[in-house]
């Protein structure tokens, strides 16, 4: 509970003009990785919106960088808030990308 891994394969659909994975993808899948990771905690009518999320680009990733590792990590879980750590790590566990993020708990309405 309170970890969950993708793995993605970065395709050349989503480089950028300098031939690297565009940020807003590497941004989507940190995103996804922590709220999923989140979500772990979460009882039943529970929901847990993001609230704030960062990254921080380390080394660049490209096709050629094969299969990414994408950790996302619950570091605490409040009453009304998550706090949440992801990484993006190639086959070889480099680092390429890591985040941050908080989520908001909520009480589903009926």
């Amino acid at each position: 509970m309170g970890r969950v891994e993708l793995i993605a394969l970065p395709e050349a659909r989503f480089l950028n003009p300098a031939q690297t994975l565009h940020g807003g993808w590497i941004m989507t899948l940190l995103d996804t990785a922590m709220a999923l990771a989140a979500q772990t905690t979460l009882p039943p009518g529970e929901i847990c919106p993001s609230h704030e999320s960062s990254a921080k680009f380390v080394r660049p990733i490209t096709v050629q960088s094969g299969r990414m590792h994408i950790h996302g990590h619950v570091l605490s879980r409040g009453r009304t808030v998550i706090t949440l750590e992801g990484r993006i790590e190639d086959d070889s566990g480099r680092l390429h990308a890591h985040g941050t993020s908080t989520c908001l708990i909520l009480r589903r309405s009926a």
